[in-house]
């Protein structure tokens, strides 16, 4: 079987720029800086940047090459190359859950986001509300837990075999041709938008339609609120807002790495692809979203719908509506928009299914054809489930625990297992190797100890975070809401000698996640098909949590038979 290659080295930069951006670019980084600080964000999202993001890029580059010179092409074998103990493998299988759960989803999010591109350019936004458009398509129907829609479970499987189409052609005529052709459209379309956007006109004496300067929404955006720099919640968001947006620890980078020749830069690559996904996340997405929906909604109403950090709302809900202010444009404007949101989701998603389909090829001697079947089949065990619940159940669980507090896990220990155990000074030579451009010096110390160190402190944060609401003046609306500060009303109370509040967990924590703490718990006078409601989604949340663990369990069973079969084949001279 000859080895696959990249056929040049901007269509790797793309394919990894493409794996990176992706909706969060868009959607979650100006809710999540919006929320967090405004501009003061910057300072704890470039810290996480400096030492998790730029040393992970590095680290899993350098993994992914050394590793595909071994033979491997997907976390456990490449795992296994570098770590001395038999169980890294195992602890690698940790990169192909998180690709198979995140693309179960994210598939599906995908799909609205073509369905929403072709409604929008048929002007159908123009007589058919966004919400009634979403509904029409999911199948949502208020207190229901099923949400079965025909039409739009077609466009998913179609979605689907799409993404197995394009899989199926390999490396150099599918994922690389993708993003050759959807980078340069969605950086395109994202240009048009923003320049488009700062040229809403604001009449101070007519706020009929254009109610504030869409200047007033970068303002928003990037105005310091530099007391946000104490609140541990705002640097978790951060934090966490860079594995999101640089797709680190899901084990992607190092299946597209690991396709590189021995003397590959990695160093300059790796770079170039985390500064084109920065590009696209804070000039792009820091320009589109927020300036022009503060323009035609008011500062107000925005904040109120950005306080959940995940910007879906106004992506998806609002934006087609605002759109329609825009003359014959709004049609066209609506199309590059959820285009642009279309090409983030499939040059990710097709990242997702290349380590699975890599796995089986190199392990199990799979054709490209088979090996994209055979990821296709494993994908709809966890893809329909999330297409036929409400969203507060699979979809909403697998994000956090794939989507979110797997990849702090994986990263920890690829870092451990990279620094500690392959050892730094090998590590170092192998991430320089062929470098066009050496890695400062000052990362040597950062990623043997700073980033192991934040890594640590960012997991027991997820894993014990509490909820912390509290009411403040927020100075850029100028009026009192109840915000959720995290740990810091507990850290206050500590440090004045004061009582602190009741101890609750928060739903965006791993405890309070198990707890059901993200769920609205409906009060005494609630009616009775909204009490069955919430005990139906905690029903089937224990259902979708028993198969994220026979998923898991099942790739681990996997990886046990593929190298039972490569220990027969090398007469028991290979590593079990």
């Amino acid at each position: 079987m000859a080895k696959e290659r990249w056929a040049s080295r901007m269509g790797l930069v793309l394919a990894m720029a493409g794996n990176a951006v992706g909706l969060g670019n868009f959607l979650r980084f100006p809710a999540q800086a919006a929320r967090n600080g405004g501009g003061a964000f910057l300072i704890p999202y470039l810290v996480a940047l400096l030492v998790v993001g730029l040393p992970l890029i590095w680290v899993e580059w350098g993994m992914g090459r050394y590793g595909g010179q071994q033979g491997h092409h997907s976390a456990p074998g490449i795992f296994q190359s570098m770590g001395k103990s038999r169980l890294w493998k195992y602890l690698g299988v940790l990169g192909l859950w998180s690709c198979l759960v995140i693309a179960s989803y994210y598939l599906y999010v995908e799909t609205w986001c073509f369905a929403y591109a072709a409604h929008s350019y048929m002007g159908g936004f123009e007589v058919e509300a966004p919400g009634d458009f979403f509904n029409r398509l999911t199948g949502s129907v208020t207190n229901e837990v099923f949400a079965v829609s025909p039409w739009g479970m077609g466009l998913f499987a179609g979605c689907i075999l799409l993404n197995v189409f394009i899989l199926s052609k390999g490396l150099a005529k599918g994922i690389e041709i993708v993003s050759k052709i959807g980078m340069p459209l969605l950086i395109a379309f994202a240009a048009v938008l923003a320049v488009r956007g700062m040229f809403i006109e604001y009449n101070p004496a007519d706020t009929s339609v254009v109610k504030a300067s869409p200047l007033e929404g970068l303002n928003f955006l990037w105005q310091p609120r530099l007391d946000s720099l104490a609140d541990p919640s705002v640097w978790l968001a951060a934090a966490g807002q860079i594995f999101f947006t640089l797709s680190i620890g899901m084990g992607t980078i190092h299946c597209y790495a690991s396709y590189l020749r021995d003397q590959d830069d990695v160093v300059l690559t790796g770079a170039s692809a985390g500064w084109t996904n920065e590009f696209c996340e804070v000039i792009l997405g820091g320009t589109i979203l927020l300036p022009i929906s503060v323009a035609y909604l008011g500062l107000n109403q925005v904040v109120d719908m950005t306080a959940g950090g995940s910007g879906f709302g106004l992506g998806f809900l609002t934006m087609p509506t605002l759109f329609n202010n825009w003359g014959g444009f709004a049609p066209f404007a609506g199309f590059l928009w959820f285009g642009l949101l279309f090409f983030a989701a499939i040059t990710s998603s097709l990242a997702m299914g290349q380590p699975i389909m890599a796995f089986l090829q190199s392990e199990f001697r799979m054709s490209r054809e088979k090996s994209a079947l055979a990821f296709g089949l494993m994908l709809l065990v966890l893809a329909v489930p999330v297409a036929i619940f409400h969203d507060s159940t699979f979809n909403a669980d697998f994000d956090f625990w794939a989507g979110s507090f797997a990849l702090v896990v994986f990263a920890l220990f690829e870092t451990i297992l990279f620094a500690w155990v392959f050892g730094m000074k090998r590590g170092w030579t192998e991430i320089n190797k062929g470098a066009e451009m050496r890695v400062p010096s000052f990362f040597y110390f950062i990623i043997k100890y700073v980033t192991p160190v934040f890594l640590l402190v960012i997991l027991v944060g997820y894993i014990f975070q509490p909820e912390g609401k509290v009411r403040e003046f927020d100075p850029v609306t100028q009026r009192e809401r109840e915000i959720d500060r995290g740990y810091r009303p507990f850290i206050d109370a500590l440090l004045s000698g004061e009582t602190p509040p009741e101890w609750r967990w928060s739903g965006s924590g791993m405890i309070g996640r198990l707890l059901h703490r993200d769920l609205s718990e409906p009060g005494p006078k609630a009616l009775p098909e909204e009490k069955k409601f919430y005990e139906n989604v905690k029903m089937v949340r224990t259902f979708d949590r028993l198969i994220l663990v026979g998923a898991f369990l099942f790739l681990v069973a996997l990886v046990w038979l593929a190298w039972q079969r490569r220990a027969r084949a090398e007469g028991d001279v290979y590593d079990q």
